[in-house]
């Protein structure tokens, strides 16, 4: 009997320190047990590089801590192939280090592979998780979106890549719900290392899409995880950037590259893949020419408030210069006075005064 973990639980992290700890205790909480917990750091500058090793020393049979080379910072692609390369399971579980998961998940979900072993893959639907603030405002928010697609059923490849987001309409599944097999990782390769900052946004879309491509996947009607929703989310950033469809662009240039090199041969989802591409360029176009427009709007704005100056410091000017004729005409006639007043019998009489006084002072 081997003994080998059945699963490997693989949590990626970059400064977590806030929910690190609640992921891991996730992790731990589980029914199932026969597994292993690989912790990946990926350059953390916070305290969450101390939870993680607290846990390796205190679970040193279950639990061990991983980092690149100098404790990089290599992104979440490159730091979950590292930990699905040291991993010694037969499934693989990924969980976003502030997202955790129910108590069943792992037995559930080893219980469908085991059930239906020509599946690569498993995932069901997750909680949007709000009220975790405990906020008033966000008691009542959490739901569960509807998957779009029929549960409980095994979709053939490539059934998911023309139902599901990014190019169908139904709800993509969230990382920290999928658990996979190890040979399925090993025939469809791992998560693609270029999708970092932004495009960080695609980097598990840029993997489903070739598990959707290559395997079987069973779509379960159950909830196992819990999504948590935060302003640091990578998605809440690349939307407040505005950067969401430069983002999509990217990832379906890499999907066409994809197709291309996998000789995808179905028309359908090549008819798919370049609407959902001239769509998504019409959009970008489109918030360029509103950015540019109100660009414009902010031009013609400012021209007319310099304008607006410009014609109140010429009436300024005006005003100036008649005050200035004004106190230059006053001027002239002063002087027109004092010479007049020079050449009279009174100031010559008043300047001989002043030299008698001048003179009796001494």
């Amino acid at each position: 009997m081997s003994n080998e973990p059945m699963v490997s639980c693989i949590i990626t992290f970059l400064n977590a320190e806030e929910f690190l700890g609640e992921a891991i205790g996730s992790v731990l909480a589980q029914t199932h047990e026969n597994l292993e917990l690989l912790l990946v750091d990926d350059g953390s500058t916070d305290g969450s590089t101390q939870i993680a090793l607290r846990y390796a020393e205190r679970f040193p049979e279950k639990v061990r801590y991983l980092e690149h080379a100098g404790h990089e910072n290599r992104g979440a692609a490159a730091s979950r192939n590292l930990g699905i390369r040291e991993a010694k399971g037969e499934y693989i579980a990924l969980l976003d280090s502030d997202d955790v998961w129910l108590e069943r998940k792992l037995e559930e979900q080893v219980e469908i592979l085991e059930a239906h072993p020509e599946a690569g893959m498993v995932y069901g639907q997750s909680q949007y998780w709000h009220s975790w603030t405990r906020k008033p405002e966000d008691a009542h928010r959490d739901h569960v979106p509807k998957l779009g697609v029929q549960t409980d059923t095994l979709f053939e490849p490539p059934t998911l890549s023309t139902l599901v987001y990014p190019l169908g309409p139904a709800t993509a599944p969230c990382p920290s719900d999928l658990l996979l097999r190890r040979a399925a990782l090993a025939r469809v390769g791992l998560f693609e290392e270029a999708f970092r900052g932004m495009y960080q946004l695609y980097d598990d879309q840029t993997f489903l899409a070739k598990v959707y491509l290559n395997e079987p996947v069973f779509v379960a009607g159950e909830c196992w995880d819990r999504y948590r929703q935060h302003p640091d989310q990578c998605v809440s950033a690349v939307r407040e950037a505005g950067q969401q469809h430069t983002v999509r662009l990217a990832f379906l240039r890499w999907l066409a590259e994809y197709f291309y090199a996998q000789g995808v041969g179905d028309t359908e989802l090549w008819k798919l893949l370049q609407e959902k591409q001239l769509q998504t360029i019409n959009r970008i176009q489109t918030r360029q020419s509103r950015e540019d427009n109100k660009l414009l709007r902010t031009r013609d704005t400012r021209i007319k408030d310099l304008e607006r100056n410009l014609k109140d410091q010429r009436r300024r000017t005006r005003r100036m210069r008649k005050r200035n004729r004004k106190l230059m005409q006053e001027v002239r006639r002063l002087n027109q006075e004092l010479a007049s007043m020079r050449g009279s019998v009174f100031w010559r009489l008043s300047r001989g005064l002043g030299r008698i006084r001048s003179t009796l002072s001494r």
